[in-house]
């Protein structure tokens, strides 16, 4: 079980160098209890001084202030803010602290664009308040769904929602004046990258009517290197030689790449 520490923040958007398409990064939450052996922000934890990324998990509990004081700003320049770039913002302490209705709300007082990218239908609940946004300015949300089978989905995800349900929230974001997404990532080679599994995931993103399908391939970033070989190792083991080796040739040639750009 997951533990919750309350912690204040500084600030609650923060800027980013590049944009990509956004420009500002908000987290409610530090941790995600998702527990998505591919995540790539198991790092970020090591300024927190924890090695329990999917246990430690760090609520803002000031972060509604803090925004209100950056939006209310005369600088603020109402650029599009990604909610939730290292952390899911509807994981389950939110059904707890019950903070992004409160984060939806000044979005729509202060007219601000913004993303939301989730592996929970929990963003149900606030269907109203982000139907409301999406008629006043740019709002995107997306589901990442990497898996229609839910032996391998729940093994590789073990505290996410089924993939069913998040095409099914989508399709009732479709309903709305919201962009929606299908974000079809990591790609696991040997494991998701399959034809069933990318014609069945397809199939049902244009059931859902979703307005774009965004899929990504697999990149292990410290930490989770480790974290996502030791899980293929326990739980897909006939895949760990192979994955060795699509790792180590990814890295070379990611290496060439950096050189070739340094020269």
């Amino acid at each position: 079980m997951a533990n919750y520490k309350e912690i204040t923040c500084k600030v609650a958007c923060n800027k980013l160098k590049r944009k990509i398409p956004f420009a500002w990064d908000l987290n409610i939450y530090r941790g995600c209890e998702h527990e998505c052996q591919y995540c790539y922000a198991i790092y970020s934890h090591d300024y927190l001084g924890s090695e329990q990324y999917f246990d430690d998990i760090y609520v803002k509990t000031n972060i509604v202030e803090q925004l209100e004081r950056q939006l209310s700003s005369p600088s603020w320049k109402h650029e599009v803010v990604n909610i939730g770039g290292v952390t899911d913002s509807y994981q389950p302490a939110e059904e707890q602290y019950k903070l992004m209705p409160d984060i939806l709300r000044l979005m729509i007082k202060y007219r601000t664009p913004c993303i939301i990218s989730t592996k929970s239908d929990l963003i149900l609940r606030d269907y109203d308040l982000i139907d409301q946004l999406s008629h006043i300015t740019y709002v995107n949300v997306a589901a990442t769904i990497t898996c229609m089978d839910e032996n391998i989905r729940q093994k590789i995800e073990p505290n996410g929602v089924a993939s069913l349900k998040r095409f099914a929230m989508l399709k009732e974001f479709s309903k709305t004046g919201a962009s929606t997404g299908l974000h079809f990532m990591p790609i696991i080679p040997y494991l998701t990258d399959t034809r069933d599994n990318v014609d069945r995931l397809y199939a049902h993103a244009k059931e859902s009517d979703v307005d774009y399908v965004l899929p990504g391939v697999l990149y292990l970033r410290g930490k989770t290197k480790k974290v996502f070989l030791n899980f293929i190792s326990s739980e897909f083991p006939e895949l760990l030689a192979p994955l060795h080796c699509f790792i180590k040739r990814e890295e070379q040639e990611r290496s060439t790449r950096i050189h070739s750009i340094q020269w």
